[in-house]
C-alpha cells in the first residue's frame, strides 16, 4: 500500500483549547457538542446511534477502524455522530467479513473527523471542565476564523433533536402471528431494541414520535416502548403530554433512556444536564429491588433528579449508578410503566440488562389476567 500523507486537521473546544492532528474521514468542517466514550470495541454500533445526533465523539481506544466496517453492525440507517475524535484511524482492517474500510465508510456519508489527537490529554479536559461545544476541521485551520464558526452552534442546553432522527412513517417488525404487540414510539430507536422485542415473541409497529394516542390506541398494543434517543428532554413537551395521555390507558410501557426521560417527566418529576454524561460499556449499576449489581452500556447527557424521585409518591427508585450514585431506573407503582437511563439492548456492550425485557414481556402477560 503506497503511504498518503494526511491533510492537517484541528480542534477547537468552545473555551479555546485546541489540539492540531490529521483529517480523518471527509475534509471539511463539522461542530455540536463533544462527548467521550469509553468503550473499547463496538465503534460502529456507537456511531451509528441516534442518540450521539449533534455530538462530536471522543473514543478513548488507540485504536479505531482496526477491523473494517460491516451492514449488520449499524444501529440506524446511517452515521449519526456530527464527527469523530480519536487516537489512530486506521486505513486498513483485518477482519475477514468487513466490507470497507472507515474511511471509505466515512468518505461516503460525508463525516468529518481528526486523528493523532493526544485524547488522553483530551478526555481530562472534558472530564474537568464538562461537555461543551466543539469544531473540527481540515478545510481551515485559522483558529479566529473557527471561533466565530463555533460561537454560532446551539447549545445542547434545550435542544429538541429526536424529530430530526426519528421515522416519518410508521412500519411494523416481526412476526405477523406473534404473541404479543408492542407500538415502539420512535425518539431515535437503534435497531438492537427491535431485536430484541422480536426475540420475545413480539411484533413491533415503531410510530414517529409526533403520533397521537388515538393512531396507537386504534393499532390495539399489548405493550408500549418509549425508545432512546438525542438532545435535551425538557425540550419535548408534546412528547411527554403523549406519553402522560397514554398512561392514562395502563398498558404496560417500558422506557430507555431518552424514553426513560421522557417517562419520568410525564410523572412529574424533572432532568438536569449532568457534567460530562456517562458513555460506554462498562458503567456499573445495581438493582435496588433484586441487590444485584449489572455491568451496562450508557450513553446520556442528563438524567433525571434522584432526590425528586424518591420523595414522590407513586415513583419507586429500582436502580442507581454506582459510579455517582445517580438516578438509574424508576418504576410507576400507580401504573404498569418502568425505565432505565441504560441499554439493555446493549449494541455494543455487555448482555446483563436483557433480563429487563423479559420482564416487560411478563409484565404485559401479568397484566392481560388483571379483570377489566
Amino acid at each position: 500500500m503506497k503511504y498518503v500523507e494526511k491533510q492537517k486537521a484541528v480542534i477547537l473546544l468552545a473555551d479555546g483549547t485546541h489540539f492540531f492532528g490529521k483529517a480523518a474521514g471527509k475534509i471539511g468542517t463539522t461542530a455540536g457538542e463533544i462527548a467521550f466514550n469509553t468503550g473499547m470495541t463496538g465503534y460502529q454500533e456507537i456511531f451509528t446511534d441516534p442518540s450521539y445526533f449533534g455530538q462530536i465523539l471522543l473514543m478513548t481506544p488507540s485504536h479505531i477502524g482496526n477491523y473494517g466496517t460491516q451492514d449488520s453492525d449499524v444501529e440506524s440507517d446511517s452515521l449519526k455522530i456530527a464527527g469523530l475524535v480519536c487516537k489512530k484511524f486506521s486505513d486498513v482492517f483485518s477482519r475477514a467479513s468487513a466490507t470497507e474500510s472507515i474511511q471509505d465508510y466515512f468518505d461516503r456519508q460525508n463525516l468529518v473527523g481528526i486523528s493523532d489527537v493526544d485524547t488522553r490529554a483530551l478526555v481530562r479536559h472534558v472530564r474537568d471542565k464538562g461537555a461543551m461545544n466543539a469544531i473540527i476541521s481540515s478545510e481551515e485551520l485559522d483558529i479566529e476564523k473557527l471561533k466565530m464558526k463555533l460561537a454560532k452552534v446551539p447549545s445542547m442546553n434545550g435542544l429538541e433533536l429526536s424529530s430530526k432522527v426519528c421515522t416519518k412513517e410508521a412500519y411494523e417488525s416481526g412476526a405477523a402471528d406473534a404473541s404479543h404487540k408492542i407500538a415502539l414510539i420512535d425518539f431515535g430507536v437503534k435497531k438492537n431494541i427491535v431485536r430484541c422485542l422480536n426475540e420475545r415473541d413480539c411484533r413491533v409497529k415503531v410510530f414517529p414520535m409526533d403520533t397521537t394516542v388515538e393512531e396507537i390506541n386504534a393499532w390495539a398494543p399489548d405493550g408500549i416502548m418509549l425508545s432512546n434517543g438525542p438532545g435535551d428532554p425538557s425540550a419535548m413537551d408534546s412528547s411527554v403530554k403523549l406519553i402522560r395521555d397514554l398512561l392514562e390507558l395502563d398498558i404496560p410501557t417500558f422506557g430507555i433512556c431518552l424514553g426513560h426521560q421522557l417517562l419520568a417527566l410525564a410523572a412529574g418529576l424533572t432532568t438536569f444536564k449532568m457534567h460530562n454524561g456517562h458513555r460506554g460499556v462498562n458503567h456499573p449499576v445495581k438493582n435496588l429491588r433484586t441487590g444485584k449489581c449489572e455491568v451496562t452500556s450508557q450513553n446520556h447527557g442528563f438524567v433525571v433528579n434522584r432526590e425528586q424521585a424518591e420523595a414522590m409518591d407513586g415513583v419507586e427508585v429500582t436502580h442507581i449508578h454506582l459510579n455517582d450514585e445517580t438516578l438509574a431506573g424508576i418504576r410507576l407503582t400507580n401504573k404498569p410503566a418502568f425505565s432505565v437511563q441504560f441499554h439493555p439492548e446493549s449494541s455494543a456492550g455487555p448482555n446483563d440488562s436483557r433480563y429487563l425485557f423479559d420482564e416487560f414481556v411478563q409484565l404485559i402477560k401479568d397484566h392481560s389476567l388483571q379483570p377489566a
